[in-house]
């Protein structure tokens, strides 16, 4: 019989620590997968060791390393040095190399490269092996920046994580993109978004937010859309206006871009992503600002209830070019345009107080006030054609009393999209879905 009292003091340096600089000129022991393997000849060999956080350069003189592949899971001894040529300006000079595990094949595509030159369709299919890239792992850095800078700044805000059925009786959003299965003999839909859910939690904790997997099943195979794709949720109650949300989206994005800077920066360095400035944020009604760039590009509105991809590029661009941000939140879409749960401008019933962010000419969010009172409510659900049966629990949080409250929902891989300036979202997805893709 034995008691467990915790983790142990781990006896092996990560990375981090070696670059501290504290244990130069001591013997270490470090673990890692063998990056890069160099024959120098005269009993030197250069290995890079691939550690969870970067890179290590070995130098093991006089130890035969014939037997030691690429790929290879090692466990590594010997002295730390400064080495200016180095990644990081550290080298071990190793004493012991210990092969923990070794690949039954060579790797199909080169790893070590700075650049992978293989296309998307390759990349996906050999996605196990290919996100060991430092490349495509620096995405990934970014992206959990992205996500871990949403929950740390809302939680410093008073925000409450949930965590929301994706298994549903009714689509959030209406249409036809929503997949449908069976559930034990009764007809159930994939969540397209926690919507319902977020308002309900309004009503218990006033602030909440959700980061969690939405489905669509759209039949579209663009560079921007995913069937199965990660939504930053939020919703909070007790706000003045719709506005009140666009300045904690703004104050998330301000608290991102700093953590990026002090955290991230060598794998943001390696994508050479241009960190964009957020202290402050243009807002443009919907109307003005197609208007605006149509102007300025000499084109013609061809839909004026909605933003297609190439207005969307335009408005961005405008934005870049005459306010100098880029990020632009364009505000009081159509009502048309909006789900049933918005909530119509008062001084005019066509608009919504509700909201698009577009970054880089790209719409990243969407989000506005919602409808809190029970009444209005099912008289918008009615003039849609909806019956309010069908949502009758949902409803129940209007009938029983709601404050004033809205939210927004941001596609995570969209954002990463933009900020590591790629231009396929399935990059930006560590197993992507799409109308032909269930695997890896």
């Amino acid at each position: 019989m034995e008691f467990l009292t915790g983790p142990k003091e781990d006896q092996e340096l990560e990375r981090k620590d070696i670059m501290e600089g504290g244990h130069r000129n001591r013997t270490v022991q470090v673990h890692g997968m063998v990056h890069a393997k160099r024959e120098m000849g005269g009993g030197l060999t250069f290995l890079k060791l691939r550690m969870r956080d970067g890179l290590l350069q070995c130098t093991c003189a006089g130890l035969d390393l014939s037997d030691v592949p690429e790929e290879a899971a090692v466990t590594v001894a010997g002295t730390l040095r400064d080495e200016p040529r180095a990644p990081g300006g550290t080298e071990l000079a190793a004493e012991r190399v210990e092969v923990l595990s070794r690949p039954a094949a060579p790797m199909p595509v080169p790893v070590p490269k700075a650049k992978l030159n293989v296309s998307l369709d390759t990349e996906l299919g050999l996605r196990p092996v290919v996100l060991r890239h430092l490349r495509e792992r620096s995405v990934f850095k970014l992206q959990e920046c992205l996500g871990r800078a949403f929950r740390e700044h809302l939680q410093s805000r008073g925000f409450t994580e949930i965590h929301t059925p994706k298994i549903v009786h009714a689509g959030a959003e209406g249409g036809s993109n929503i997949f449908r299965l069976d559930y034990f003999g009764r007809k159930a839909f994939l969540a397209q978004s926690p919507q319902f859910y977020k308002q309900t939690m309004v009503g218990a904790f006033e602030r909440v937010f959700e980061v969690a997997p939405v489905f669509r099943a759209e039949k579209h195979s663009t560079a921007r859309h995913l069937n199965e794709y990660t939504s930053m949720d939020m919703e909070m109650g007790f706000i003045r206006s719709f506005r009140d949300v666009m300045e904690v989206e703004t104050g998330y994005l301000q608290y991102a871009m700093d953590l990026l800077r002090r955290e991230y920066g060598e794998d943001a360095a390696r994508l050479g992503v241009e960190i964009p400035d957020t202290s402050r944020i243009p807002c443009v009604r919907f109307d003005e600002a197609k208007r605006l760039a149509a102007e300025k590009y000499g084109y013609k509105i061809r839909d004026p209830y909605d933003l297609e991809p190439e207005e969307e590029h335009a408005i961005g661009r405008y934005a870049r070019e005459e306010w100098g941000s880029d990020f632009v939140f364009v505000t009081h879409y159509p009502s048309k345009k909006r789900p049933f749960y918005a909530m119509d401008d008062p001084e005019d019933p066509r608009y919504t107080l509700s909201f698009d962010l577009l970054f880089r000419g790209l719409e990243v969010t969407t989000g506005g006030q919602r409808i809190h009172d029970y009444d209005r409510q099912v008289e918008k659900m009615l003039a849609r054609g909806m019956d309010p049966a069908e949502f009758e629990s949902y409803l129940m949080i209007h009938k029983h009393g709601m404050p004033p409250h809205g939210g927004l929902g941001i596609g995570l891989e969209r954002l990463t999209m933009q900020l590591c300036g790629l231009d396929n979202v399935r990059y930006a997805s560590l197993f992507p879905r799409d109308l032909s893709r269930l695997e890896p």
